[in-house]
């Protein structure tokens, strides 16, 4: 991918996180530290730390569509990722944007359901409006597994199960889906990238930390950098995936809670105090 697009230009419809482990904060610092190029629609202000989500201001449907129209009819977007979204008039206020844009803009959806320490962000009403509009836009859906499990009507408590999951949620009408089996107990984490063509296994060894507010949140932007940056989807994946390990492996062990991650492990600062001293 040549010219002004090659960055990578990734616009994220997602919540705030005061604590910026998570949402748009996260979304932000994953991107621009994987080369790409972030602008944001946001749809919610939380009060949130690593213990929790202490409060949530939605944003007015009207006003999030406005931030999104903004960002495609000025900067542009090769992809857009899509966070928490709250309710149902936010979803719908996006869906009508989106549907109104010749060629329709492709989504990569993390169905932000519930936060890290459990309070839920998404309720049913919300959820059956995602699964009847919004999935028609999605490039790659990324749930984990309770996620999954509301989404598909099924249970999922181990491997096997995480195979069916990932064929139920292909039905929904998305192309591809990336389950992440980071729920499941166990010395590895496993995650199925499932496409029509078939079912790729990744595992990883399990980092044993409570550091890991906005994983998923982190994933599915590096995930959605890379492709807005011109790479195929299993690749984009594969370095996601690795980028995600590394800021676990080197986050800061900020918080009382479920900490942030490193979204910063790919800065070099020698090269940086170089670049100041020339």
């Amino acid at each position: 991918m040549n010219g002004p697009t090659a960055r990578g230009r990734v616009l994220v419809v997602a919540g705030s996180d005061s604590g910026g482990g998570a949402g748009i904060q996260a979304d932000i610092k994953t991107i621009t530290a994987l080369g790409g190029y972030a602008a944001t629609a946001i749809t919610a202000l939380t009060v949130q730390d690593t213990r929790g989500v202490h409060d949530v201001m939605m944003v007015p449907p009207a006003f999030v569509a406005a931030q999104v129209r903004a960002v495609l009819d000025d900067i542009g977007a090769d992809i857009i990722k899509t966070g928490m979204l709250g309710d149902v008039a936010v979803i719908e206020a996006l869906c009508d944007v989106l549907a109104s844009r010749q060629p329709a803009p492709m989504l990569v959806i993390d169905p932000v359901m519930s936060a890290t320490a459990g309070q839920v962000l998404l309720d049913e009403t919300a959820l059956a409006t995602l699964k009847r509009r919004l999935l028609q836009f999605a490039v790659l859906l990324t749930p984990n597994l309770p996620e999954a499990e509301l989404l598909c009507g099924m249970a999922i408590p181990d491997e096997a199960a995480m195979w069916h999951a990932a064929g139920a949620l292909l039905t929904l009408g998305v192309p591809a889906v990336l389950l992440k089996g980071g729920h499941l107990p166990g010395e590895e984490v496993i995650d199925l990238l499932a496409t029509e063509a078939g079912v790729t296994l990744f595992r990883s060894p399990r980092i044993r930390t409570r550091h890991t507010h906005g994983t998923g949140c982190t994933l599915a932007s590096a995930i959605a950098v890379g492709l807005a940056q011109g790479m195929a989807l299993q690749p984009a994946v594969e370095r996601a995936r690795a980028y995600v390990h590394a800021a676990i492996a080197a986050a800061p062990g900020f918080g009382a809670g479920h900490g942030p991650l490193n979204h910063g492990v790919t800065v070099d600062p020698a090269r940086l105090t170089a670049l100041l001293e020339e």
